[in-house]
């Protein structure tokens, strides 16, 4: 009788219910995102920044070498704080750097843009000031008028 048809129709085959498992997994997800949601923000440890003094922008003497990026991408030269500004083009500032670092044993590069210039230029003349092996250079984060 075991073999009848009868008794294999009694018996039925087991299922595996996937609903329940769905409702179990965005359960779990949403206790999860509303865990996540109520931890506190991440803390941070309190510093104190150095403030920038007119001690240290009067500093720049007269054999700092400034170069200032304009909005369309021209240069300008300026040998101290009082020297006059004089346009130059990309391809001289190289030989014009390699120069001051023959000359010097510390040159100072101050590098700044003015009040539009756009921060690509502003790399390029770093990378020309890395070239030529100059250490001290700053990066003026005040903007001024072209040709200042």
């Amino acid at each position: 009788m075991a073999g009848s048809p009868k008794a294999q129709e009694g018996r039925k085959k087991a299922r595996i219910e996937i609903i329940p498992l769905i409702d179990v997994i965005f359960f779990l997800l949403a206790t999860f995102v509303l865990f996540t949601l109520s931890l506190d923000k991440i803390a941070s440890v309190p510093v104190t920044l150095p403030k920038a003094s007119a001690e240290v922008s009067g500093k720049i003497d007269e054999t700092t070498i400034n170069i200032q990026v304009s909005d369309s991408g021209t240069y300008y030269w300026k040998v101290g704080a009082r020297g006059a500004p004089e346009l130059v083009s990309a391809s001289e500032l190289a030989p014009r750097l390699e120069n001051v670092r023959n000359r010097e044993s510390a040159p100072r590069v101050l590098v700044r843009g003015d009040n539009r210039a756009k921060f690509g230029p502003v790399v390029q003349v770093l990378d020309e000031v890395r070239k030529a092996r100059i250490d001290q250079v700053s990066v003026e984060t005040v903007t001024s008028p072209t040709g200042k």
